[in-house]
């Protein structure tokens, strides 16, 4: 049709008729076209009318702010794009150090809960060495108490299977002596419960072991005398300091603890009923021959919840002040083997979150 579209005929006797609309490629993706263009695709030859450049856009790095008059952020890829001033200066300092005055923001690498947790442990101070003592117990020379807690496991309390068991040690003003982690193999743990084998490892704030127990499987029910439990304690690791012994008694829990020489030289007795509502449950340490109380090993209450669906349990330990310090690393053993002969309810997977649905 004559005059119609944007098509011309091909004849020299196609009439005159005008211009289609200029259409304009702007210089990159986000530049505005100029007033008049209503198109997106210019002709392709030199009559092409001249338009005005659109607003110059600006890549940053990732946090740098864009200079003032900059609305995009994305620039042109010619050498005609203008200076621009440099963002804030950014700073990934190490994880304690303060950040200089011109940083405007901080990028820190993430680390898990665990180990700022035990970045804000207060450790008890190391003291100076002590003849005749075994490396990392002179902590033990300055106290007459020490108490044990066992960390909550999530999962343990979720599923009621059994895992590796760790514990905190501290002093009477909360500063951590000693930390304890169970090595132990899951089919071990998962078949035979508390009376699996397993070694504790005890370390002091330099993560060196101080003292390794080590305990094989064994069984403490009264009807199995000859499988009751042995406890081996060394100090320091692959040097024997001591044994805790699971005596036969079929009422109450009896414990011998032994020297290196396999001697009895003091014992444990605890209550006929290892559970008390809303109380301690207490197991006296008493002289070889039972006369006297030397000291206690206390299960602490900690609530009916966590009493009933996990087995992380609170123990006290109290001992003379001039007790032999390699006694009182064994009595440590004690409290860890009375943990796991009379307070692993979890065992088998008895109170686990999904057994209650």
């Amino acid at each position: 049709m004559e005059g119609q579209g944007s098509y011309p005929t091909q004849a020299p006797s196609a009439p005159h008729h005008p211009p289609a609309p200029v259409l304009h490629t702007p210089s990159n993706y986000y530049e505005a076209p100029p007033v008049g263009v209503v198109g997106s695709y210019p002709p392709q030859g030199p009559s092409a009318p001249p338009h005005p450049p659109g607003p110059v856009l600006y890549a940053p790095n990732y946090y740098e702010a864009p200079p003032v008059g900059v609305v995009g952020s994305y620039p042109p890829q010619g050498p005609s794009a203008p200076p621009h001033p440099p963002g804030p200066v950014l700073y990934a300092p190490n994880y304690y150090e303060a950040p200089p005055a011109s940083a405007v923001d901080t990028y820190v690498p993430e680390r898990s809960p665990a180990f700022y947790q035990q970045m804000q442990v207060a450790w008890m101070q190391a003291p100076a060495p002590i003849p005749n003592c075994p490396p990392g117990l002179e902590y033990l020379t300055m106290i007459d108490q020490i108490f044990v807690y066992q960390l909550f496991e999530f999962i343990e309390a979720l599923t009621g299977f059994e895992t590796k068991n760790k514990y905190e040690l501290k002093n009477s003003m909360g500063q951590r002596v000693y930390f304890a982690v169970e090595e132990s193999e899951f089919c071990n743990r998962l078949c035979c419960g508390a009376n699996r084998a397993f070694s504790i490892k005890i370390m002091d704030n330099l993560n060196q072991t101080v003292l390794n127990l080590v305990r094989p499987l064994g069984c403490h029910s009264c009807w199995c005398p000859c499988l009751h439990h042995r406890m081996e304690v060394q100090a320091p690791p692959g040097t024997i300091i001591g044994y805790v012994v699971q005596e036969w008694n079929p009422c109450i829990p009896i414990l011998s603890i032994q020297n290196e020489m396999s001697e009895t030289i003091l014992k444990i007795r605890g209550p006929c009923m290892q559970f008390s509502c809303c109380g301690d449950v207490n197991f006296k340490v008493l002289s070889k021959d039972e006369s006297t109380v030397v000291g206690k090993i206390s299960k602490k209450w900690t609530g009916l919840l966590r009493e009933f669906f996990t087995d992380a349990d609170n123990f006290g330990i109290q001992f003379p002040m001039d007790l032999d310090v390699k006694v009182k690393a064994v009595l440590i053993g004690a409290c860890i083997m009375v943990d796991f002969l009379y307070f692993e309810q979890n065992s088998g997977g008895k109170h686990g979150a999904w057994q209650m649905m």
